[in-house]
């Protein structure tokens, strides 16, 4: 039976911010993970809609009894996404198209301004996890589904500092562009880096370090 999730992560922030801040989340101190991003489509369609299809590269490690079905650590994840500027709607597409024979997931966001406060932004998640490895399909889908609930909260920390950093001064400090990080987020960036490693060393984690978080795109 596919695994279904739904959560849901609320940004003080408006709507226009979010989604700007939404293509610069990377790199971010929670995303380590994350190796490399490329546009493949982009275009604005007959209503008005931004149209982008997009192919993440990112790291995977595998559980230790999981090690041995498992080719490579690198999974690419197809990304389409539509934004609606005249109706306020931010959605994205996500799905894996390595490692299929061992797990897909599926995952749907939408993020819309809040009902009681249009200053804040609310983001609906959901994803449908699956495994068709014949004695293993349970085990599978329960740490893919573990793992995902993980990466999520990540992704929305991750989110959360870039429009921290980005708009703490209640002014953007991005380029016009939208595609370049300036060089004063990135300065956060590395100050919040530092920070998180700074706090991991205190309880004896594993580090995130600087340079895989404040690489470029």
């Amino acid at each position: 039976m596919v695994r279904f999730i739904e959560m849901f992560d609320k940004y003080n922030y408006s709507w226009d911010q979010v989604v700007r801040a939404f293509w610069c989340r990377y790199p971010n101190p929670y995303s380590n993970h994350v190796l490399t991003e490329d546009t493949v489509e982009r275009y604005v369609d007959n209503e008005g809609r931004l149209i982008s299809k997009r192919l993440i590269c990112k790291t995977s490690r595998p559980p230790g009894w999981a090690e041995r079905f498992v080719p490579s650590r690198i999974c690419y994840i197809l990304e389409e996404s539509m934004v609606d500027p005249v109706n306020k709607v931010f959605e994205t597409n996500t799905r894996n198209i390595g490692m299929q024979t061992i797990m897909t997931v599926d995952e749907n966001v939408v993020y819309r301004p809040a009902n009681d406060n249009p200053n804040c932004t609310i983001s609906e998640r959901k994803a449908w996890i699956d495994s068709n490895m014949y004695g293993l399909s349970k085990a599978v889908q329960a740490v893919g589904t573990e793992r995902f609930k993980h990466g999520c909260t990540k992704a929305a920390k991750g989110l959360q500092l870039v429009l921290d950093a980005m708009y703490s001064n209640g002014e953007t400090t991005i380029d016009t562009n939208n595609t370049i990080l300036h060089p004063l987020l990135m300065e956060k960036l590395k100050e919040k880096a530092l920070s998180i490693k700074e706090k991991a060393k205190l309880k004896g984690v594993p580090l995130v370090t600087v340079a895989a978080c404040t690489q470029n795109q």
